[in-house]
């Protein structure tokens, strides 16, 4: 498959900014829904301004840094366990930002840095593997600024059921699943510590089919389609499934 025929499986108008990244070295570092889409869901509701620094925790291979490093001038420490920092390195230099990206390989429970010294904290695709915990947002929040952003993006149910998973997602259900929770979740489990104003707590409009078109182009480019998990979405057709968008502030101390 060319670059064209996988552009054109891409092409989605809700995501103009990330239009204009390569379709395959956004697919060849694939971890997850396309975290371009996401981080731009995230970042039309924020406000960035270049020579701020941003923590983006557990950023996979970093293509969600690039983005936020291009599009806003941002300085970004692209932080991960995963993946190693040199082969983030690589697509960061590829991309020119080697003075605004800096790959990280650190634990969400252990990260190198100070007190009070980022201006935001983007987590996309990441976050519901630490931060369920009811203790780690006090942990994250002394990295961020008073009136700093937090904001994640992830899979995520429409609402948090009784019994999970319904019939119809058995047969894909994997068990860290039970890490993914609805906006309203998020809602109460950050509120609860009055340490951050929770702006939004939504699911993306049209989530679960951006999710879809994502590991469609994915599998058709892989020589592989309809695989496991898009199976799972067009038995759902969003009827449980979706990608859940949390933002909120840091209170002040």
């Amino acid at each position: 498959m060319d670059e064209a025929e996988l552009t054109h499986l891409l092409r989605n108008d809700r995501y103009p900014r990330s239009a204009t990244y390569s379709a395959r070295r956004a697919v060849d570092a694939a971890m997850g829904p396309n975290p371009l889409w996401q981080a731009e869901a995230l970042t039309s509701l924020m406000s960035l301004r270049p020579g701020q620094r941003v923590l983006d925790l557990g950023c996979g291979t970093a293509l969600s840094s690039i983005f936020l490093a291009r599009e806003f001038g941002v300085e970004v420490w692209a932080t991960d366990l995963w993946i190693q920092p040199d082969e983030n390195l690589r697509r960061i230099t590829e991309a020119g930002l080697d003075d605004r990206v800096h790959p990280i390989h650190a634990e969400a429970h252990a990260l190198p840095y100070a007190d009070n010294f980022f201006d935001a904290a983007i987590s996309i695709g990441a976050y519901h593997y630490f931060g369920t915990d009811d203790l780690y947002l006090g942990y994250l929040t002394r990295l961020l600024k008073p009136g700093a952003h937090l904001a994640i993006s992830q899979p995520g149910p429409v609402e948090d059921y009784e019994s999970f998973p319904p019939a119809h997602l058995t047969p894909y259900w994997k068990w860290d699943f039970c890490a993914w929770h609805s906006p309203q979740w998020w809602h109460h489990h950050w509120t609860k510590t009055g340490l951050v104003t929770v702006e939004v707590a939504d699911q993306l409009a049209h989530g679960w089919q951006d999710w879809l078109q994502w590991n469609d182009a994915c599998d058709r480019y892989r020589g592989a389609p309809d695989q496991e998990e898009a199976q799972m979405l067009r038995a759902d057709e969003g009827r449980t499934l979706g990608l859940t968008r949390v933002i909120a502030t840091r209170n002040p101390a």
